[in-house]
């Protein structure tokens, strides 16, 4: 007699976390990682190994308000099971926020169309006390409006070489940035970049440009320099990672996934 194998069911997750205490997203041999915590909580609650796929890979230190995950499992489970079963076992600085059940041509990193990160700069003479792992620190004034207005080149569809890390593994260098913004909130000055898909460290290494223009070390046109050099060795420093947080991911509405407006939960709310 034939035994009929157990229906796969997908379901989609949103993550909160403060990375500030983690390797980063992906599991690694040596240290904690977000994935590893969240791949154990979820996987006492489905009674089996789970395989978490997520939409970006975030870096040591960096946060997320706005990550979404799939997972895939034989065991029937309510939104509740996972979002109540799951944060009893995870840590304070993980949260799910929302569960979601997708088709299995859902998939949290490919069927993304999009992607928007924030990054919050503490301008001030004095290090922080206070949110400090979840702020970078520039202690010379910026001009928040010059660095808006050359922030302005990286809009459309480029080569960003000069602006991804040396470990990158992306295939190509070319990506599509549909907005970039920067504004000045009391002593915070923030950044916020919506394009279809980043390079490793490329919103970063865009503060690392932005950061001396603002500071009136560099013209607004070192922005077309850096570009055409193709050469991450012709741009500026790769900024700290505690002020980045991947605050939405875009996907077809068709999914009718619960997603939470980009950069809810972020510290610094305009």
């Amino acid at each position: 007699m034939s035994v009929t194998a157990p229906l796969v069911q997908r379901w989609a997750l949103g993550v909160e976390y403060d990375g500030s205490e983690f390797v980063g997203w992906q599991r690694q041999k040596d240290g904690r990682s977000v994935q590893g915590e969240v791949e154990r909580a979820l996987g006492f609650v489905a009674g089996h190994a789970v395989d978490l796929q997520c939409a970006g890979r975030t870096d040591a230190g960096v946060h997320a308000t706005g990550q979404v995950i799939h997972l895939d499992t034989t065991a029937r489970r309510e939104a509740r099971n996972w979002l109540l079963g799951g944060n009893a076992r995870l840590p304070a600085s993980i949260s799910l926020q929302w569960a979601w059940p997708v088709p299995t041509s859902f998939h949290a990193r490919f069927s993304a169309c999009g992607r928007r990160y924030r990054y919050l700069i503490a301008n001030q003479p004095m290090r922080p006390a206070i949110q400090a792992s979840g702020l970078a620190w520039w202690r010379y004034s910026l001009d928040a409006r010059r660095m808006h207005e050359a922030a302005q080149l990286f809009v459309g569809t480029h080569d960003f070489s000069s602006l991804r890390a040396a470990a990158c593994q992306a295939k190509s260098a070319v990506k599509t940035v549909h907005s970039i913004r920067v504004t000045r909130h009391g002593r915070h000055v923030i950044l916020d970049v919506h394009a279809n898909a980043f390079l490793h460290h490329m919103v970063r290494n865009m503060a690392g440009v932005l950061l001396p223009i603002g500071q009136g070390k560099r013209d607004a046109d070192w922005v077309h320099e850096v570009m055409a050099a193709r050469d991450r060795r012709a741009s500026g420093i790769t900024a700290p990672a505690g002020g980045l947080y991947l605050v939405g991911v875009d996907y077809d509405p068709a999914f009718g996934l619960p997603l939470a407006p980009a950069h809810h939960g972020v510290p610094i709310t305009p």
